[in-house]
């Protein structure tokens, strides 16, 4: 918001006494029962999720809604986490503002109580879409009032699934290198989490310094004065564009293969409770089916985004342009088409992200034993999709299982909580409108994974609980004989 909100802190500090009642009323943040573990000396984390932003906040809230700690870590410092703040460039975000995104079914816990508590109803009735960086503000703000234990400057450079019920994990900090354990570990890394930027083979041998993937880190004022060449046509494209062409870009030429854009979003169409419950459990080609007809019909751009672009003068569409070849001819690149050939100073590559382990070196200990959906399931000529040949073959607790029985002992431990993860669970592992449906299926599995892990440990406890109900002094014996019948 441009303004001050006229309520601000006075309004946020009700609201979160709000919430701590709410959290208090709701028993969360449940009793620990979990078995404190060691392992040589070493404490051993119960869940460790690796990635601090949306879907690892729900993910560790909704564990502790289960009385299991978790410990996440990010890479990024604090409140940078995810890519609301850093590489993400849309002006608002394209959810509707109305979902209610990680507050795990608290209502005080929403974007609304939140925007409302500082800016009113009015400002809520009058607001369109939720501007990009102000999702980045009440990220920051569900971090601090949840009490998540994030660890900001931490990376995991390897995840090593062992015998024995854990998982080694290393971790680089600003405290130096050391090697963490934990019983479970969450890889929630978002939308390229298990690879990165897809990148055509046409831009092989292209100077790295003339193009860029919409993904990148990028400072676009450098694009001030230059022709831009955009490859896409989607929401990612159109932020870039738009982005490029206010930073004073001289020019920005959108390419896209496809013959004419989306008009309908039907991954928006797909979205009803049932999907989202259901999804897991249907047959395996009515699983593939579905997301092979959202790949295929492609989601277009944001009405809005595409209005950001389209109001410049020097902004152009091109369609039918398949691209052919990249060539550099000094500081200039040569984009070869289907319908000719064009001539850019700068190359933004709009062309999404690709499963490919190679990007994820600190997966290598266990990539290769991972089964795919492509080892699991063939599917009928005409709906191949290398997305999903490539995407994880998950269990019900978005476990990954092994391509060979026994090869990787351990590797069930791991629970893919990203985007990859879309084809065997449905849409609930990253994106706004069920993250946390996700978070829940996540939390309520692991901690019965953990429960079964310990039963003996729970089953002693349970022969040694002594705690009385009852004093002895709360009745007096009657006397038997006087209120029975006398014997014939």
């Amino acid at each position: 918001m441009s303004v001050s909100p006229p309520m601000g802190m006075a309004g946020l500090a009700a609201l979160e006494e709000r919430l701590a009642h709410d959290l208090l009323t709701l028993n969360w943040r449940a009793r620990p029962w979990l078995p404190a573990r060691s392992h040589g000396g070493q404490a051993v984390i119960d869940v460790l999720v690796i990635g601090a932003g949306q879907a690892g906040l729900a993910a560790g809230m909704a564990l502790a809604q289960q009385g299991v700690a978790a410990v996440l870590l990010d890479r990024a410092p604090a409140d940078y986490e995810g890519p609301w703040a850093t590489t993400a460039r849309m002006e608002t975000l394209r959810s509707p503002k109305e979902l209610t995104g990680p507050a795990l079914g608290v209502p005080s816990l929403t974007f609304r109580a939140w925007f409302e508590a500082q800016w009113g109803r009015e400002a809520w009735d009058a607001l369109d879409k939720i501007p990009r960086l102000q999702w980045m503000d009440y990220l920051r703000w569900y971090r601090r009032v949840t009490g998540a234990d994030v660890r900001n400057g931490h990376a995991a450079t390897a995840v090593r699934p062992r015998a024995g019920g854990l998982v080694e994990v290393d971790v680089q900090a600003p405290a130096g290198h050391a090697t963490w354990l934990a019983r479970r570990v969450v890889l929630a890394t978002g939308r390229d989490g298990l690879g990165g930027p897809q990148i055509p083979p046409f831009m092989q041998g292209v100077e790295r310094g003339l193009w860029a993937h919409s993904s990148d880190v990028l400072d676009y004022a450098t694009l001030a004065g230059r022709r831009v060449g955009v490859i896409g046509m989607g929401s990612s494209a159109m932020d870039s564009a738009g982005t490029a062409l206010e930073c004073g870009a001289a020019s920005v030429d959108l390419i896209a293969r496809r013959a004419a854009m989306p008009t309908v979003n039907k991954s928006k169409g797909s979205g009803v409770p049932g999907l989202t419950q259901g999804h897991y459990d249907l047959p395996d080609a009515w699983k593939w089916r579905i997301r092979h007809y959202i790949n295929a019909q492609q989601v277009p751009p944001p009405h809005g985004s595409t209005l950001r672009v389209s109001r410049h003068a020097n902004a152009f569409f091109h369609f039918g342009c398949a691209v052919h070849a990249v060539a550099q001819a000094g500081r200039e690149l040569r984009v070869a088409t289907a319908r000719g050939t064009f001539a850019f100073d700068f190359l933004i590559l709009a062309t999404g992200f690709a499963i490919d382990w190679a990007q994820k070196p600190e997966f290598a200990p266990f990539a290769r034993h991972v089964r795919t959906w492509g080892e699991r399931y063939r599917p009928p000529q005409g709906e191949e999709d290398r997305e999903l040949f490539d995407s994880p073959d998950l269990g019900p607790v978005f476990e990954f299982q092994e391509k060979a029985p026994g090869a990787c002992p351990g590797l069930d431990r791991i629970h893919c909580f990203c985007y990859p993860a879309a084809l065997s669970h449905g849409t609930i592992s990253g994106d706004i409108p069920a993250i946390s449906d996700g978070a829940r299926r996540l939390a309520s599995g692991i901690a019965g994974l953990l429960y079964r892990e310990d039963v003996e440990h729970h089953y002693a406890a349970l022969q040694s609980y002594a705690e009385p109900e009852l004093l002895g002094d709360e009745w007096t014996p009657a006397d038997t004989s006087q209120r029975i019948l006398p014997s014939p």
